[in-house]
């Protein structure tokens, strides 16, 4: 059962320059007729008065003196990664140093690569039941993470736009290398 099922949480917000976080009450606590999760305006730190970041209701911060810990947590902002989830397993994976970021971002940019290098090979669908069982099989990982937009057909006859499948692939791995230039800016080795 989720966690966040039953009871409405105030979701964590983060100011990285005043290394602190707040949870912010939400319109519907104040007033009548407003969804419990509606949150209409940005959250603005209480000290410095700039823009907090929206971490997560699994957000656990550390202590104002861990500078290094605060880095981290904003470069992993900066790249998207933040600690939301439904409660029911967690946020997932979050690298926990500068290091297993860059390694985890690779492994997903090598994983685009493939993706890439499938659907550039990809000659055409295959016609008969057995060719489009047996692409099923071989190939699902590949036809699975591909958007819905790009699969015409039928369900029993699937036809994939391979160059549209390619243009989408190459624009996952150029956000991916923006990502890692970020962390690569933020960290020095």
């Amino acid at each position: 059962m989720c966690r966040y099922g039953m009871t409405t949480y105030k979701s964590h917000f983060a100011c990285f320059n005043c290394r602190k976080t707040f949870k912010r009450r939400l319109l519907g606590d104040i007033r009548k007729g407003y969804s419990k999760n509606d949150i209409s305006s940005p959250a603005k730190c209480p000290e410095c008065g700039k823009l907090m970041a929206d971490m997560g209701l699994d957000f656990q911060s550390p202590k104002k003196n861990d500078i290094k810990a605060w880095t981290h947590l904003a470069t992993l902002y900066k790249v998207g990664i933040t600690f939301h989830s439904c409660g029911c397993t967690g946020p997932g994976y979050i690298p926990n140093d500068s290091e297993t970021l860059i390694a985890y971002l690779l492994k997903i940019k090598n994983t685009y690569l493939e993706n890439l290098h499938f659907w550039a090979r990809r000659k055409e669908d295959p016609e008969t039941q057995a060719e489009i069982a047996k692409d099923e099989h071989r190939n699902r990982n590949f036809l699975f993470y591909l958007p819905k937009e790009m699969r015409k057909g039928t369900r029993k006859k699937p036809k994939y736009d391979s160059t549209k499948a390619q243009i989408y692939w190459g624009q996952k791995i150029v956000e991916i290398e923006e990502k890692i230039k970020i962390v690569m800016k933020s960290t020095t080795f």
